[in-house]
């Protein structure tokens, strides 16, 4: 009986799964949105804790606006009750304002990792590893020395 439930909880973690990348691909802020409990957090290098799905909306809705051509390939997803991980690589142009940077059209590509809680069918936790000192970086917020030989 055990086994079954677990199949079960591991069907409906596909679902939410399933629907996150959806949404990330439509880049359907909105949707991401629905997709966390009311007081879900979200832990991000670039945006720090965000409590609520309004807030969790903002923060995705500033990425886009910055970089509205963003895509994204997820290259694996991990269901293990109750936690799903996502891997992806981003690639995305910066068009428009980030961190006080007015858009540069420099191209951003990074790696990331969605390690997300699901509690009653909801995301409770997200938090989100990638590299956002190499964003700034790629955007030119940051310089990096060059490797002495």
């Amino acid at each position: 009986m055990e086994q079954v439930q677990v199949q079960a909880d591991r069907a409906e973690l596909q679902v939410i799964a399933d629907r996150f990348v959806a949404a990330l691909k439509q880049r359907d802020t909105a949707a991401l949105a629905e997709l966390y409990a009311p007081h879900g957090v979200a832990e991000s290098p670039m945006y720090a804790t965000r409590v609520g799905r309004q807030s969790i909306e903002d923060a995705h809705r500033s990425f886009l606006t910055s970089f509205p051509d963003f895509t994204v390939d997820v290259s694996t997803v991990l269901v293990d009750p109750p936690q799903i991980a996502f891997f992806a690589t981003i690639n995305a142009t910066h068009v428009n304002e980030f961190f006080g940077l007015p858009g540069t059209n420099r191209h951003i590509e990074f790696r990331i990792a969605w390690l997300c809680t699901i509690e009653h069918g909801l995301i409770a936790r997200d938090q989100r590893v990638y590299d956002f000192t190499g964003i700034l970086l790629q955007v030119g917020l940051l310089r990096a020395k060059p490797a002495k030989p």
